[in-house]
């Protein structure tokens, strides 16, 4: 891959968006790789860090390659398609993504934040959708995953106005798990996607399975998914695993945990 970084250790694996120089931008290339190295990573690691090289996690999609593909509507569809794809491929992955979340986090940026399932914000970030500033609207589904996760009235306030969010306003809005020091941000993270890969990948799978699942199903539907996941789950080897170290007073050894 050209323009993502992939590493696995221990379990845990590394997507990092490889573009510094034009602060983690995104182009069609980019963005198909990116949904490359969740669909390959997700079926080895047990938790996946994605974050951006240098300073930025990601200023959003690259200007230049929209103004090229605003005049070849083929391309302009690829491209939408492809970072459809791509943000759909980090919501479906089966285990844990965790965003290291530095400098810029904008337009693309803010709706690839939006797509992970924990976000550390470094407290210096810089946190929002841009569409509107450039006479643009959202194309990485920013205006159907934001207000499920902050609510109609913020997200229509972020997206009409263009504006930003302090880290931890991110965090107040739901938007991110926690600030922290910009200088131990990717140490954190990495700590944190260690920690999630230790627990039973099985289980950590199926409970995003539900919570995402039964977010758009009426709360009857949502337990009784619930319901047949749950027994579904309790034939796990996971499961005999750790009610047998409850019992024994020890630390549980998951299959194939580091």
């Amino acid at each position: 891959m050209q323009r993502i970084r992939v590493a696995l250790d221990g379990g845990v694996g590394t997507i990092t968006l490889n573009r510094p120089e034009v602060r983690n931008a995104l182009d069609g290339e980019t963005v198909v790789e990116l949904e490359t190295a969740f669909t390959e990573l997700g079926a080895t690691a047990r938790a996946i860090v994605v974050e951006g090289a240098g300073d930025h996690f990601c200023a959003g999609a690259d200007l230049r390659h929209v103004q090229r593909a605003r005049e070849d509507p083929e391309l302009m569809s690829a491209f939408i398609a492809a970072i459809t794809g791509a943000f759909d491929a980090i919501e479906r992955c089966p285990v844990p993504v965790v965003a290291a979340v530095q400098g810029f986090a904008l337009a693309g940026g803010f709706e690839l934040m939006q797509a992970c399932d924990l976000v550390l914000v470094a407290d210096t970030a810089v946190i929002g959708d841009q569409h509107a500033n450039f006479g643009l609207i959202p194309g990485g589904g920013g205006s159907q995953r934001l207000p499920r996760l902050v609510g109609r009235q913020r997200a229509l306030g972020l997206l009409l106005t263009g504006d930003r969010l302090s880290p931890a306003e991110a965090v107040a809005w739901g938007l991110a798990l926690r600030v922290v020091p910009a200088a131990t941000l990717r140490s954190e993270a990495a700590a944190l996607a260690r920690r999630l890969a230790a627990l039973s990948r099985s289980g950590l799978s199926r409970m995003k399975r539900l919570v995402d699942g039964g977010a758009s199903l009426p709360l009857d539907r949502a337990i009784a998914l619930e319901t047949e996941v749950f027994m579904e789950h309790m034939g796990d080897p996971d499961v005999a695993e750790g009610l047998a170290a409850f019992g024994e007073r020890r630390r549980p050894a998951f299959d194939g945990a580091s």
